[in-house]
């Protein structure tokens, strides 16, 4: 698991704020993105989204909080899927966002013209988030969105028609996929009474999400008029347990970990969270022979290769770590995040040729990376092509919110690549952002 930063306009925040909202990123992991994209895929595929065409983002955040900025992304903080006790509870918090995609509820939101999937649009969901968590709606608002009213109303907060709208969509969705209703209204009763509380002390998903009386009787009514479409699916309490079990084993102490790494009941998962303790712990002689438990359960998993490959490669052992992620990519060919890592790894090991190749596969694939960013530049020189080298940069300064060292790298790059060229036109869209924004600053 790797923590991707995408700080452009959270780094205003923190030239314009007093005291200014900590700055979100990304918890990026294949393993955890694929069991959210299976546990979604029923309540996604119900709202007509697909989740071919719709992510769901981990942000690390430990408060509770889910939103969506545009048709192709939903966030959710880390808290809040620690915070989920069954995989039912976190499918509702999807439908209920998936509904809001699917009724028009962004339409009247300015973020909604950017794509998600950029760095640009991404930074600005996000600095949106940390001003709305942190309390800084006035200011905030106005810096991330460019409009002189409150990040909270013109960004994230809905109506009490579009949550009521939201609700009934999302228990709709759930009961069609068989998935239980009573999982809404127990997300419901965590944020029961926050109403009453001060701003500053409710939770995010509170202020954005409105709960009136009205509303929980409307969901407690909706969901005990669905109960009986519910059906077990051993599938979604797998994945559900997956990616609470890898995210927790991060983010909690090893000790914490260890305490409770057989509480899904699954042997894999079990291996694979002690794996990340003695990881965690820079005990590679315990966190190898745990990793590879969990490959003899799952021989066909290319996320457990990944994190084998993730092990070796922060113990530094490169050629190793090289194999794991090779056998990974073989298996999911099409990941972004094991192709990159692949690369990285390829590279470490002076394969400069080989990491090039599935390190443009994988900035192809998903651009949002810094570290494959930053991975690809280096192969770009390694490989005598510095205009390239410079570019790259450039971006990866950019979806760091330097705009001034990004302007210098794609400076540098306009004089180094062909005119007209691809790397070129990068470079010039980069320059035109980085100008744009010290004209702001005088």
């Amino acid at each position: 698991m790797h923590l991707t930063r995408l700080l452009a306009l959270a780094a205003l925040l923190a030239l314009t704020l007093a005291q200014p909202a900590r700055a979100l990123g990304l918890l990026r992991d294949p393993d955890i993105e694929y069991a959210l994209r299976q546990l979604a895929a029923p309540v996604l595929a119900q709202a007509g989204l697909g989740s071919a065409n719709v992510e769901i983002l981990v942000v690390d955040d430990g408060g509770l909080n889910a939103f969506v900025v545009d048709r192709n992304s939903i966030f959710v903080n880390a808290g809040l899927i620690e915070r989920m006790e069954t995989p039912a509870m976190l499918q509702s918090v999807i439908a209920h966002e998936a509904a809001h995609i699917a009724n028009g509820h962004l339409v009247r939101r300015p973020i909604n013209m950017r794509n998600a999937r950029t760095a640009a649009g991404i930074g600005s969901a996000l600095a949106a988030a940390a001003a709305v968590a942190a309390g800084a709606g006035e200011a905030a608002g106005a810096v991330a969105l460019g409009a002189q009213t409150t990040a909270q109303r013109l960004f994230f907060v809905h109506t009490r028609a579009e949550e009521n709208a939201a609700d009934q969509s999302g228990l709709r969705y759930l009961a069609n996929a068989g998935i239980d209703p009573a999982g809404a209204l127990q997300v419901l009763d965590i944020f029961r009474g926050q109403e009453v509380l001060s701003r500053g002390r409710q939770d995010p998903y509170a202020r954005t999400h409105p709960l009136s009386q009205d509303r929980y009787r409307v969901v407690q009514r909706l969901a005990e008029a669905y109960k009986g479409r519910a059906k077990e699916d051993p599938q979604a309490r797998y994945w559900f347990f997956r990616a609470k079990g890898k995210l927790s084993a991060f983010q909690r102490a090893p000790k914490w970990t260890l305490r409770r790494a057989g509480e899904s009941g699954y042997a894999d998962i079990k291996a694979m969270r002690e794996a990340v303790a003695w990881h965690r712990r820079s005990n590679l002689k315990r966190a190898l022979p745990l990793i590879d438990q969990a490959i003899s359960y799952r021989p066909n998993d290319p996320f457990y290769y990944e994190l084998k490959g993730q092990i070796l490669m922060e113990s530094r052992q490169f050629g190793a770590a090289a194999n794991a992620y090779g056998r990974a990519a073989q298996l999911a060919p099409r990941n972004a995040l094991i192709l990159g890592a692949y690369g990285r790894a390829l590279l470490a090991q002076g394969q400069t040729g080989s990491a090039l190749q599935y390190l443009q596969r994988a900035h192809q694939r998903d651009g949002r990376d810094p570290r494959v960013l930053r991975d690809l530049a280096a192969a770009h020189a390694k490989s005598g092509n510095r205009g390239m080298a410079s570019v790259v940069t450039a971006e990866r300064y950019a979806m760091q919110g330097r705009l001034k060292d990004a302007g210098i790298h794609a400076e540098r790059a306009s004089g180094l690549l062909p005119r007209g060229s691809a790397g070129w036109r990068r470079a010039q869209d980069i320059l035109v952002a980085a100008r744009r924004a010290e004209k702001q600053r005088k």
